[in-house]
Order: C-alpha cells, then sequence, then structure tokens
C-alpha cells in the first residue's frame, strides 16, 4: 500500500459538518423558559403574598419577627416603615416593617403553656 501526501485530505472531507446555530436555539430557550417557571416565578408571587400581608397589618394583629420574637403590633407609623410591637405587658419595642416574617393566625393560642 502506498501513502502519498494527499491521503490526509480523504479523511477531513469525510467529517461530517457542524449543524447550524440556529439548531442550538430551542434547547437553550428551554432551559431559560423552564428557569423563570421553576425558580424566578414562585419567588416574585411569594414576595407579592408578603408584600400583601405587610401592607395589611394593623393594630392587635399577632406577628412574628425575623428573629423569632413573638407579638402584637401595638402601632403603625405615620409613613408605614415602622412597627411598634407590644411583647410584654411593659415591652414595646419598634421594628421596620421588613422585619416582619408572618402573621399567626387568629385562633392561635396567645400564652398558653405547653401541654406535657
Amino acid at each position: 500500500m502506498r501513502f502519498d501526501g494527499e491521503w490526509w485530505w480523504l479523511l477531513a472531507e469525510a467529517q461530517p459538518k457542524e449543524p447550524p446555530f440556529w439548531t442550538f436555539l430551542p434547547p437553550i430557550i428551554a432551559m431559560v423558559a423552564l428557569f423563570y417557571l421553576l425558580m424566578i416565578l414562585p419567588q416574585q408571587r411569594e414576595k407579592q403574598k408578603k408584600d400583601a400581608l405587610l401592607n395589611a397589618l394593623k393594630k392587635n394583629d399577632r406577628v412574628v419577627t425575623i428573629g423569632g420574637i413573638i407579638g402584637t403590633v401595638a402601632n403603625v407609623s405615620g409613613d408605614g416603615k415602622e412597627i411598634t410591637l407590644k411583647v410584654d405587658d411593659n415591652t414595646r419595642i419598634k421594628f421596620t416593617r421588613s422585619a416582619i416574617s408572618h402573621k399567626l393566625a387568629e385562633d392561635a393560642p396567645k400564652d398558653e403553656p405547653a401541654k406535657s
């Protein structure tokens, strides 16, 4: 078998051509859409719920702060940025509105000791 200098051209011509760029777009678009549906959309919904909760806070609502403090809303400032919580009979603490984690249910027991 004789090899002359032109045999490697046959190998180069036998390789398949690269697919066009637009064939890669549908999987990329699908991944972006999936990321949006699974990550961004639920976070936006949760933020909307929390904003609605914080805007609806009023006096005598029982809430929990992000630090775990349970109290009753004693006062909401005029601009709505500060909330004063009544934690105990003589204890009131000021918090920013964003420090409120969630509102406790209306039927939750207030200061009932745990049963063993």
